[in-house]
């Protein structure tokens, strides 16, 4: 799996903020205060989206409501495991990667990781 183009980015960004299922129009008016992107285009992204699992839809009259199937951190998490494909050194690229934390951030992964291997999850 690769990352999202920017559109689908775009798109997904509106879906995850909305909280509630979202209509092709909903996400093109959103969208537009941006940049002007046509009706299909939009459309077609969302299909798209649909087609690879990243949104459900159910009918609503004549349109549909999307909603995300993932949540962000789940597509996060998905893009570091493409990383861990690659083969590179986990420690290395973690330790890069917490250097990059400011420390709540730090703060806040010592206490999920402290929930974790009490055998809960964070």
């Amino acid at each position: 799996m690769r990352g999202f183009g920017e559109l689908e980015q775009a798109i997904m960004d509106v879906v995850w903020d909305s909280g509630v299922p979202v209509t092709v129009r909903e996400v093109l008016e959103r969208l537009n205060g941006e940049r002007p992107l046509a009706y299909n285009t939009v459309h077609t992204v969302t299909e798209i989206l649909h087609r690879k699992g990243w949104l459900s839809r159910e009918k609503d009259g004549r349109a549909f409501r999307y909603r995300a199937t993932k949540s962000r951190e789940e597509y996060a998490a998905s893009l570091i495991d493409q990383v861990w494909a690659t083969g590179a050194d986990r420690t290395a690229t973690l330790v890069r990667l917490f250097d990059e934390m400011d420390a709540d951030e730090v703060a806040e992964l010592r206490a999920a990781l402290a929930v974790r291997s009490e055998g809960g999850r964070a």
